[in-house]
């Protein structure tokens, strides 16, 4: 029962994508959804009734906001550093720590952090993300952890912890 949602999910999206009604499409979808949710289902993250709690979805709606800020102002700093004339790079790698306990939020932490210009997520061992930073502003631990993650931490935390 637990996997059926699973292929309902899949189902959607191929006939979103294949826009196609016809019968052989529908047998055809049905047919991958059920091989790709047998085959990948160990991947699955484990269901938690945490994530049905309605004000974790407000969280995630100011997470987003604050995220789409974060990485305006980020292509707009890495659009100055591509244009200026002196190309002002420090690049340098970062050990950043992180107080998120679950798998799902460090994974979501180090996607936010890639996704953002300038950083991208080379590893995460542990309680710590490695991040690749086009310009490191500051070699004390605690001021570039809290430039990097910080402003992505407590919100992470709230909606998957």
């Amino acid at each position: 029962m637990r996997y059926l949602f699973h292929i309902i999910v899949l189902f959607g999206f191929w006939l979103l994508f294949t826009d196609d009604l016809s019968t052989p499409n529908l047998v055809v979808g049905a047919i991958v959804a059920i091989i790709s949710v047998l085959i990948l289902r160990k991947y699955f993250v484990k269901p938690t009734g945490k994530l049905l709690e309605p004000k974790r979805y407000g969280w995630f709606v100011v997470y987003v906001i604050v995220f789409s800020w974060e990485c305006l102002k980020a292509n707009l700093d890495v659009a100055y550093r591509v244009l200026h004339p002196d190309l002002p790079i420090r690049p340098g790698i970062v050990k950043v720590k992180t107080n998120l306990k679950t798998n799902l939020a460090r994974t979501t932490l180090a996607n936010s952090i890639t996704m953002t210009p300038g950083t991208i997520t080379v590893d995460i061992i542990q309680d710590y993300i490695y991040v690749h930073w086009i310009y490191v502003r500051s070699t004390d631990p605690s001021k570039y952890a809290e430039q990097i993650s910080g402003r992505f931490e407590k919100y992470i935390a709230t909606i998957f912890e």
